[in-house]
């Protein structure tokens, strides 16, 4: 058994070989990673004290706060290009704005998950306002993807606005089967500064760090300026983009998500 399906096995996750890609040089998609709720609830070290079992030199790359057509138009260019598949924390409000785009994303093979209807801080609203942000977004994003407007979502991902939560909202996402997502390293592109600062920056606290989940927000222009630098920057150094499902997802339907 080797080091990854190792520690997948130890998490309890399942790890099956990602599809072929047409073109042979592509970075691709090393591998596909089920994520189960019972067994990783919560993961990302900057929030929480575990995170997916990945091996040295393997990313899961996350994208939040979209759809914004424009800058995420040219992410998922980027990401085709490369073969490379992604997960995006959609918020609800944006979904229903854009449901065009939501589509795009599921057509091309990512992972679609959710981040509350209208991104507001979410340990500063009282609980019913909380639990009303989570079903309005999952239902905003279903209704867009699949036409009906529910609250169990086809995607069991999470990832709270700013990362602030209270251990009731947890509580609740945790007893819904809903795996909460932190990160392990970010771009920092909600602050000010050129795409080249920014690809030095991540670039810099991905080799520090050596593996993990990636925090991108594909609205930001700065961001989707670097992406295939970016994703150059993994191949050309031997990274590894493993992709996130939900557990009980075949190869089949992941390919069809």
């Amino acid at each position: 058994m080797s080091a990854g399906a190792a520690l997948a096995a130890l998490a309890g996750t399942a790890s099956t070989e990602a599809a072929e890609c047409p073109r042979k040089d592509a970075l691709g998609t090393s591998r596909i990673l089920s994520v189960d709720a019972k067994t990783t609830p919560r993961v990302g070290l900057k929030s929480f004290p575990q995170t997916l079992p990945l091996a040295d030199h393997e990313v899961v790359l996350t994208f939040d706060d979209g759809p914004h057509s424009p800058t995420t138009s040219k992410v998922l260019a980027a990401l085709a290009q490369e073969c490379v598949r992604a997960t995006f924390f959609l918020i609800g409000l944006h979904a229903s704005e854009h449901p065009d785009m939501v589509k795009h994303i599921a057509r091309e093979g990512h992972s679609i998950g959710h981040h509350t209807f209208s991104h507001p801080f979410m340990a500063r609203i009282p609980f019913d306002k909380a639990k009303s942000e989570i079903d309005r977004g999952i239902a905003a994003v279903e209704m867009a993807l699949h036409g009906t407007p529910t609250t169990t979502p086809a995607t069991p991902f999470f990832r709270f606005p700013y990362f602030e939560a209270t251990q009731a909202e947890l509580d609740l996402l945790q007893s819904r089967g809903i795996v909460v997502f932190g990160a392990d390293l970010w771009a920092s592109d909600w602050n000010e500064m050129t795409p080249e600062q920014e690809l030095k920056l991540v670039t810099e606290r991905l080799a520090a760090a050596g593996k993990g989940i990636i925090l991108f927000h594909d609205p930001k222009a700065r961001t989707a300026a670097i992406m295939p630098a970016f994703l150059r920057y993994l191949r050309e150094n031997g990274y590894r983009v493993v992709h996130i499902v939900p557990a009980g997802t075949s190869q089949k339907s992941a390919d069809a998500r």
